[in-house]
């Protein structure tokens, strides 16, 4: 694969579509708010560290954190001081009237409060039964715990987000996915145990280099020895597979907004891939209300294809839902592929795709992006995607849980998008739904870490900052339109483990950026000196493993050269967190709360495409 042409930089073309901040769920967010949104958690979190570590408060709090029952031991920080101090910032600066603002603060407050003086109350009645209360590392992570669900959820009741919609779940077995889950979670907690049980050398070296913080090794290890479990059994499954020959003719759409910097290497890409690929190859340029030549320029190269056949279609409502869905309509074989029209194909990647397709419960199959190189987020996101999608992603295949397949390059059954009414429009993450929702239909999603092209990366920090904060929208609009799996009465793992997971890690994220400053505030004051890992905890957060992980999906992607961009990825880790904090200032939020688990349901019948048992 060549890197796409630097003739024309991509972040002097105007970026900005009606994708960027969908008008009926979220706004633009001036850079200033998250600024003063930060400027006012750390006002409030000095105000109550010093209220609590004061007469009279300090005799009522001598955990120093607003705790009411007696716990042993000592915390890294005062979370429940951190979780309210973000509340009150967070809902001061989220997009909604003053009144609407007023309302979601006390909604987060007083839910958060009543979950924690519950769980002060059980402490209170463990004490007094057995004399010995639970520790106070515990109960911080619990409480951190409750606090990023509460945040979750109450943005997700109280945003402005796409309707529910009912989904078709068909029920399919899930023995096989339990049974391996089963064996791969206890020899995890088996060994996060047994080494936790150790006196190494090497835990002592780790915190003291600030790898591993106060959380222990056992439950450091836990998750990487999870996954990589998880991952070598998505490679067995690949190998097993043994795939024949298989080239059926394909339509590969590709929806394009003012791209006539890369459309030219786009479509020459495609065409080395068709060549490759030895059957019909179709490319449909969806040319989505376009303001340059993209249109022009697209012809000239479909022209030129020496295997690949392809047409321009105008589509001029904009929207790359709409472009998709034009594509859609148009498509005349049973394979879809949709390409982004900043990504540059691998020559092997239809060849490598389209056997999987011969086993019928297969239904969506995709691959791993990486970066052209040489830009300045560059080399941060190699790591990122062999992060999330060369390793997570192919570990969570192996369980059949993976959420949603990159639009960049993914393939479809033709049939099964039309079934589903096609891509849905006026939201953030219409990639993820679609395939989230074809694997409820009972079948299979593929990430085959072999498959590799090449997806454009944004080149200014403005306009990496528009990317993610559409990125990071898109769980909650995914997790709104379908919550049907996560209230249903489908015993889905999507949806009562994995989207639920999601929405945590977005709020964890969303607060990693004050969670460090506040571990300053700590530090620097003296506000928890019985504590001898404050500092430490502070950059375990970004350090410990996030690199371990990294190392781990670098060598196992045989990218042992991804190692040397750790110091870029965990710098990048910070910027990506500031961003989803911007990005979940950006949801419109309501007055009121909506009842997400309340909705009528309708009637499905099975009567679309079947998975083979």
């Amino acid at each position: 694969m060549s890197a796409p042409s630097t003739d024309d930089n991509r972040d002097q073309i105007n970026f900005i579509s009606v994708d960027s901040a969908p008008k009926r769920f979220a706004g633009m967010v001036p850079q200033w708010r998250g600024l003063a949104c930060l400027v006012l958690f750390s006002a409030l979190s000095t105000t109550l560290l010093w209220a609590v570590n004061a007469p009279p408060l300090a005799a009522i709090f001598p955990n120093h954190d607003l705790v009411f029952s007696p716990y042993e031991g000592y915390h890294a920080i005062a979370i429940r001081i951190f979780i309210l101090s973000f509340f009150i910032a967070f809902a001061a600066f989220s997009s909604a009237t003053i009144f609407g603002r007023l309302m979601f603060a006390l909604d987060l407050l007083l839910c958060y409060a009543a979950i924690c003086a519950a769980l002060d109350v059980v402490n209170i009645f463990v004490f007094r039964l057995s004399g010995v209360g639970l520790t106070l590392h515990l109960s911080s992570i619990v409480s951190g715990l409750v606090g990023f669900a509460v945040y979750s959820w109450k943005l997700l009741e109280r945003g402005r987000m796409p309707a529910r919609i009912p989904i078709e779940h068909r029920p399919v077995s899930i023995l096989r996915a339990l049974i391996r889950l089963g064996v791969t979670t206890f020899i995890a907690a088996s060994i996060a145990i047994h080494v936790g049980s150790l006196e190494l050398s090497i835990v002592a070296f780790m915190q003291r280099w600030t790898l591993l913080g106060g959380i222990g090794p056992g439950v450091f290890l836990f998750l990487p020895v999870l996954f990589a479990q998880l991952y070598l059994l998505a490679i067995y499954d690949v190998y097993r597979a043994k795939l024949p020959v298989f080239h059926p003719p394909v339509s590969v759409i590709v929806p394009a907004h003012n791209e006539s910097y890369i459309i030219e290497d786009t479509i020459r890409a495609m065409d080395k891939a068709a060549i490759h690929y030895g059957g019909d190859v179709f490319i449909l340029i969806m040319n989505n209300n376009s303001t340059d030549n993209t249109a022009d320029i697209a012809k000239a190269a479909l022209a030129d294809c020496e295997a690949a056949k392809g047409r321009v279609i105008d589509v001029p409502k904009p929207g790359k839902s709409n472009a998709l869905n034009a594509g859609l309509e148009a498509a005349e074989t049973e394979f879809l592929v949709r390409v982004d029209a900043d990504t540059l194909l691998g020559e092997d990647n239809l060849t490598r795709a389209m056997p999987y397709f011969t086993d019928p419960n297969v239904g969506v199959v995709g691959g791993v992006p990486v970066p052209p190189g040489g830009a300045l987020f560059d080399r941060a996101r190699l790591l990122e995607v062999l992060v999330k999608h060369g390793f997570y992603s192919v570990a969570m295949a192996s369980v059949n849980c993976v959420v949603g397949i990159p639009g960049m390059f993914v393939v479809y059954r033709t049939e099964h998008p039309r079934y589903l009414g096609g891509f849905v429009e006026g939201m953030n993450g219409e990639d993820t739904d679609i395939s989230l929702r074809i694997g409820e239909l009972g079948f299979h999603s593929v990430v085959d870490p072999k498959i590799r092209y090449i997806s454009e990366v944004p080149a200014s920090y403005t306009h990496m900052r528009e990317q993610r904060m559409r990125w990071f929208r898109s769980i909650y609009h995914i997790s709104s339109r379908c919550r049907d799996l996560i209230y249903g009465e489908g015993k889905t793992l999507r949806g009562k483990v994995i989207l639920p997971y999601m929405l945590i890690n977005s709020a964890r994220r969303a607060m990693l950026v004050p969670l460090v400053m506040f571990g300053l505030i700590e530090l620097c004051l003296g506000f928890n000196p019985e504590s001898p890992i404050v500092w430490q905890s502070i950059v375990a957060v970004m350090t410990g493993a996030p690199a371990l992980v990294a190392i781990i999906a670098s060598f196992l992607n045989g990218v042992p050269k991804g190692v040397l961009a750790l110091p870029d990825y965990l710098i990048f880790r910070v910027m990506r967190a500031y961003f989803t904090l911007e990005s979940m200032l950006s949801i419109s939020v309501d007055t009121k709360a909506n009842q997400l688990e309340i909705a009528t349901r309708l009637d499905i019948r099975p009567t679309g495409p079947r998975r083979v048992a």
